[in-house]
């Protein structure tokens, strides 16, 4: 059964740095799409940033480019999402994603939660002013 577990989150002042980590165990491919959303009560899920472990390509939500940068290390399949100059409108649930490969070949704006068959419980960044 495919596990996907994230760590880091928790609570800064804006301007602050989290780091998040992700890593998927027991995928049937080597390589995997796979992808950091964001949810705050009463919205739907939104897309922060993909990467294919494969190959490294990356997409980036208009809304936090310049802020968060995604990472991998395909050995392990795991990724990372790095975010700095945090502010309050980043205060959400963060979740991480792994699915085919083909969801890495779109951006990561037209991506929605049924795109990706495994997700994770989901970590928490909450950015006061």
């Amino acid at each position: 059964q495919v596990h996907v577990v994230e760590s880091g989150g928790g609570s800064v002042q804006a301007g602050g740095s989290l780091k998040l980590s992700c890593a998927v165990s027991k995928y049937t491919a080597s390589a995997v799409c796979m992808g950091w959303f964001r949810q705050v009560p009463g919205k739907e899920r939104e897309g922060v940033a993909s990467i294919y472990t494969g190959d490294g390509r990356i997409y980036v939500a208009d809304s936090v480019k310049g802020r968060f940068t995604i990472s991998r290390d395909g050995a392990t399949n795991t990724i990372y999402l790095q975010m700095n100059s945090l502010k309050p409108d980043d205060t959400a649930k963060y979740y991480c994603a792994a699915g085919q490969q083909i969801n890495c070949f779109r951006r990561i704006a037209t991506l929605t939660e049924s795109d990706f068959a495994y997700w994770g419980q989901g970590t928490q960044v909450t950015v006061s002013s």
